[in-house]
């Protein structure tokens, strides 16, 4: 054989190349019954295979966090259906980009538009896609880790199915590990045996292009024959923080830090996190929504205020946009910062779901029921309810609360001023019911 033959030179290229695609990308399934994960839509008789399995597919936009299956379900909904597949990221592509696609496209039949991070595209960005979507020339699969109500054009989402991707089991994500082991030529060959699992699992936050990226880095970096445990993982994981995934450490693990620095009231953390981001290409609105969030988890009642600032900080970074919405993202992150802190609000609610949950839908009192009809009236509904604004101090002692599930306590004021005065006014008005 002709060793620079074309058939040769090809074979060696490919040999090269494998060598060098991530374990990700080489694991990629090929098929529904390979994917792993989003069972609520993709396992037998759910709704996502259905439509697959239909032979025709409606334009949609697959919306869940990062490593879950996003651009592997928009693949093999291509090659499944035979469909000439277009991949654009709206990071890096622009409408010029997106009219060539949509140019090629009505050429073929009903092509396939996959968008990762679609609601990065700009508004015009988004229009120019409307028109192909309505008529026709492509099917549209959009990806997001974001919510696609807020960023994606209201007349675009009524035109697509949303479909929610969830995180990825643990057990599932172990049982792709194993496979990988196991199918794996790469991984076979290094004789390393997975004796731990767990800081593979936490160290990739759920994410399975990172667990499988970082698997492999553990690899690469042990001797033939050794053992995987977590020891190893977290020693070797540390040493190559951003080698696995740049853009991952960019922007889930710096978010991550800017948050916990505001929560724990240090505006210097805070603000160099900020610029980490901005420095770092990230969309300003992403950063605006979480301090909206924050304001009400990690501040809430301590300074009402603080979500009144945030909001009106979402609201001007969507009207200014870069450069200058660094400096009311600046003031609103060093406000919060350096604000009094209360989880209460937010500790709140996770109790009180998880008491209805445990309790099920329990009977509202009597008392409260609104009497629609004379009926109702005649079996009691209303009956003994005290108007509170007819009492001394706009308050009545009475039971609010299902009869089960009477004097449990969900809302715990915080430990600082303002919360301080709200558990002495409920302590004088409810005297022990609530334990205040």
């Amino acid at each position: 054989m002709d060793l620079f033959s074309e058939h040769s030179s090809q074979s060696v290229g490919h040999r090269d190349d494998s060598h060098k695609v991530p374990l990700a990308e080489r694991m990629r399934p090929n098929s529904l019954d390979e994917f792993v994960g989003q069972k609520h839509l993709v396992g037998e008789g759910n709704i996502l295979r259905n439509i697959i399995n239909s032979g025709t597919i409606p334009s949609m936009i697959f919306w869940g966090p990062p490593g879950v299956g996003k651009t592997t379900l928009a693949n093999i909904i291509s090659k499944q259906l035979k469909l000439p597949f277009h991949n654009l990221s709206a990071i890096s592509s622009g409408v010029k980009e997106l009219r060539e696609v949509i140019r090629k496209a009505k050429y073929q039949n009903n092509s396939v538009l996959f968008i990762d991070e679609i609601h990065r595209f700009s508004k015009s960005q988004q229009d120019a896609l409307l028109g192909a979507v309505e008529s026709g020339d492509i099917t549209l699969i959009g990806a997001t880790t974001e919510n696609p109500s807020f960023e994606v054009n209201s007349a675009l989402i009524s035109r697509c199915q949303v479909y929610t991707l969830k995180s990825i089991p643990k057990e599932e994500l172990f049982h792709l590990m194993e496979q990988a082991m196991v199918k794996d030529e790469k991984l076979k060959s290094s004789k390393i045996k997975l004796k731990e699992k767990e800081a593979l699992y936490q160290l990739s936050g759920g994410d399975a292009r990172k667990l499988l990226n970082l698997l492999e880095l553990v690899i690469d970096n042990l001797s033939k024959g050794d053992k995987i445990t977590d020891e190893k993982v977290i020693e070797i994981a540390q040493q190559n923080t951003i080698l696995y995934d740049k853009n991952g450490e960019m922007h889930y693990d710096i978010i991550s830090a800017f948050i916990k620095s505001i929560r724990g009231s240090d505006p210097n953390a805070a603000v160099y996190y900020l610029a980490r981001m901005i420095e770092g290409g990230e969309d300003p609105k992403f950063i605006a929504r979480r301090l909206l969030i924050l304001a009400s988890e990690d501040i809430g009642n301590a300074n009402p205020t603080a979500l009144i600032m945030a909001n009106n900080t979402f609201q001007a970074v969507n009207v200014i946009g870069w450069p200058e919405s660094r400096i009311i993202l600046s003031q609103c992150v060093t406000y919060l910062a350096c604000s009094a802190k209360s989880n209460a609000a937010y500790e709140a609610i996770n109790a009180a779901q998880q008491l209805v949950k445990s309790t099920g839908n329990l009977p509202v009192p009597l008392a409260l029921r609104n009497a629609q009809t004379k009926l109702m009236k005649q079996q009691g509904y209303g009956e003994g309810y005290m108007y509170s604004h007819a009492y001394p101090g706009s308050f009545a002692f009475q039971e609010f609360m299902p009869d089960e599930v009477s004097n449990t306590t969900l809302y715990e004021p915080g430990k600082n001023a303002r919360e301080e005065d709200f558990r002495k006014r409920l302590k004088s008005l409810w005297k022990d019911k609530y334990g205040y």
